[in-house]
């Protein structure tokens, strides 16, 4: 065994326990002994002391997601099992009913169509079809460095809409772009390159707002709608709502690139040529490319017309789609295809993440931080664009601390969610959800605050500084364009 692998207890180097989860452990028993409030039950008490515990470890990543999950579960099941029940606090919950509660999340049709995008991103990859499209429409754009930056544009919008992972869509479009590069004949350290690679990264994460099932924290953002609000955003007015805004990042996020990275030639020749090498690479387009192209874009028809041709919900629809895709004979993969390719811990920790929020709820915890929110603060003496303005200038503030956009979801969603809902006046509460959920995607400054951020990253053809000099002008405008948004354009649609 190698030196690394002693343990640390052996060798004297430092606690047993990684810091952050000392810290997280510390935050729980904090939170435990601080005086019970009249209005708020203990078993409330008890979930909120779990939830800090749970910020603090998303925050620090002592340990893996995954791991996280798992003890967040078992907290609910003891802590929450042995706490006075709300109708009556003279019976506890029991290990029983609480391990239930704790694993709620795993019913929710969010928590489904998570991993019904997910086979379809696996398809995509499996079947190679991802590749193909962006080549294809990389090769329908010209030399000059502007037209491949709008082409990279290109290709994260079109795989958007056909590949429900963030992390998926980046390690197609990589090595493509990487490629391109090569051909380009241009340093990997050059303005041209890291221009491209931070486009691909940032442009994941514009369009991660504009498209409701680009990005698994939307799903969550959706099943939080359905737990707390009953009602939720269709497919289709996700897109009407938040596409525009991704439209003009696009632009403004080429603009700003060309600004502050100005690329070392305008003609860039062979690049072309590259990209056309690789699409013949490839071959014709297989029988099982052109079946899941055609799932696909009935699955685009499907959820863009819920609630106008059918009733059938963006979950139920995506399971259909699943059915055809393995289907025997007809089908593009089989189980053992997809099972490798799943990220199942996204699974687990989306469920927790669901299960952690709707327990805030049934325990009154959410209530209850929600109203102290409010009444130590002064929103409800705002108006609705002022609160808008602060809790979304909140969450992108808060965002640099988190590594992953769904554990910010599952820390903080419900609790905002339960601010809006003590707020006075007349607003539409899941519009204003929607919106705050757009937020969340905002992972433009620091690499570590997005996947997609991290594997742009990997390709080491730029460096964090760079990264956040664009990221710092592109949030700034982002969150400047949503305040214009929601002063007219989402206001004029209803969403405020």
């Amino acid at each position: 065994m190698s030196a690394q692998a002693t343990s640390p207890s052996s060798s004297g180097s430092g606690p047993l326990l990684p810091i952050g989860l000392l810290v997280a452990i510390a935050a729980l028993i904090a939170v435990l002994l601080l005086p019970l409030p009249a209005d708020l039950p203990p078993a409330g008490h008890r979930v909120l002391a779990i939830l800090a515990f749970a910020v603090v470890i998303w925050i620090s990543e002592a340990v893996s997601y995954e791991a996280s999950a798992i003890m967040i579960t078992s907290l609910l099941a003891f802590l929450l099992g042995t706490a006075p029940t709300l109708a009556d606090p003279t019976h506890t919950y029991g290990s029983s009913a609480a391990i239930g509660m704790a694993l709620t999340g795993f019913s929710n049709p969010a928590l489904a169509l998570v991993v019904g995008a997910l086979f379809i991103a696996a398809a995509m990859t499996h079947t190679g079809l991802d590749r193909r499209i962006a080549l294809v429409t990389l090769s329908s754009v010209g030399v000059s460095t502007r037209r491949i930056l709008v082409g990279a544009v290109l290709v994260i919008i079109l795989l958007s809409l056909v590949v429900p992972s963030a992390t998926a869509r980046s390690a197609c479009v990589v090595p493509i772009m990487m490629g391109v590069i090569a051909a380009f004949g241009v340093d990997k350290r050059s303005n041209i390159a890291a221009g491209i690679m931070i486009i691909v990264a940032q442009g994941t994460s514009i369009w991660n707002i504009g498209i409701q099932t680009a990005a698994a924290q939307n799903l969550l953002t959706v099943g939080f709608m359905d737990k707390m609000l009953g009602a939720r955003v269709s497919w289709l007015d996700w897109l009407i709502a938040g596409a525009p805004w991704a439209l003009i990042m696009s632009l403004v996020l080429i603009a700003v690139v060309l600004k502050m990275l100005p690329p070392e030639s305008g003609q860039i020749p062979g690049g072309k040529a590259a990209v056309a090498a690789q699409l013949a690479a490839l071959g014709p387009m297989s029988g099982a490319q052109k079946r899941l192209l055609g799932v696909s874009l009935g699955l685009l028809l499907a959820w863009a017309t819920e609630g106008k041709l059918h009733h059938f919900d963006t979950t139920s629809t995506t399971y259909a789609g699943l059915v055809l895709l393995l289907l025997p004979r007809f089908g593009v993969m089989t189980w053992k295809d997809v099972q490798a390719r799943i990220p199942w811990g996204t699974v687990i920790v989306f469920g927790v993440g669901i299960s952690l929020g709707s327990t805030l709820l049934s325990t009154q915890a959410g209530q209850w931080l929600g109203a102290q929110v409010v009444a130590h603060t002064g929103l409800d003496q705002l108006g609705t664009l002022g609160v808008f303005a602060i809790l979304a200038a909140f969450l992108i503030v808060i965002h640099l601390g988190f590594a992953s956009a769904t554990a910010l979801t599952s820390a903080l969603l419900p609790i905002l969610i339960a601010v809006l809902q003590t707020l006075p006046g007349e607003f539409s509460r899941l519009g204003m959800t929607m919106l705050l959920g757009f937020v969340v995607s905002y992972g433009f400054i620091l690499p570590i605050n997005a996947p997609q951020n991290m594997v742009c990253l990997g390709t080491e053809t730029f460096n964090a500084r760079q990264f956040a000099r664009v990221g710092i002008v592109v949030t700034l405008l982002g969150y400047g364009l949503m305040l214009v948004f929601a002063a007219t354009y989402w206001h004029w649609l209803g969403w405020l």
